[in-house]
């Protein structure tokens, strides 16, 4: 293991057609898999997640579509509501992944769908971000 390690945290969030077992799982499959794929993560590295779901939500528990997956049986996690603010996006699933990862690795937030309006800034590295403030600081 070279270099140093440190605990991370990852955001992220994606929306769904309709409060049903199909949406939510496809929804949350393609969520996580761009939290895999671009992250470079394995869920070894997972120290645990926090899936939030809006009011409208309960069809299932989005953790236990993660749980599905290979490795993430033995993931720490937790089905919360999130909550309910007058105008906010509706049948949106958000996480809050805590990770262990090499302190130099970009870290990637994954918004998706109607979501990405919620956090654009967040869409890209935060190694990129950095740069973005202070250039703004500069102007």
């Amino acid at each position: 293991m070279e270099g140093e390690w440190r605990m991370r945290a990852i955001r992220g969030a994606t929306t769904v057609p309709s409060n049903t077992v199909e949406a939510m799982r496809e929804a949350v499959t393609e969520l996580i898999d761009e939290l895999e794929g671009r992250n470079q993560l394995h869920p070894t590295d997972i120290i645990s997640v926090t899936f939030s779901v809006t009011r409208d939500l309960d069809a299932i528990f989005p953790a236990a579509i993660a749980r599905a997956r290979p490795y993430w049986d033995s993931v720490p996690m937790l089905d919360v509501q999130q909550m309910f603010v007058e105008g906010s996006l509706e049948r949106c699933i958000r996480f809050l992944i805590h990770v262990y990862v090499n302190a130099s690795t970009p870290i990637h937030h994954i918004y998706l769908r109607e979501a990405a309006n919620l956090r654009p800034d967040w869409s890209l590295p935060q190694s990129l971000q950095a740069s973005h403030s202070v250039m703004k600081s500069k102007v």
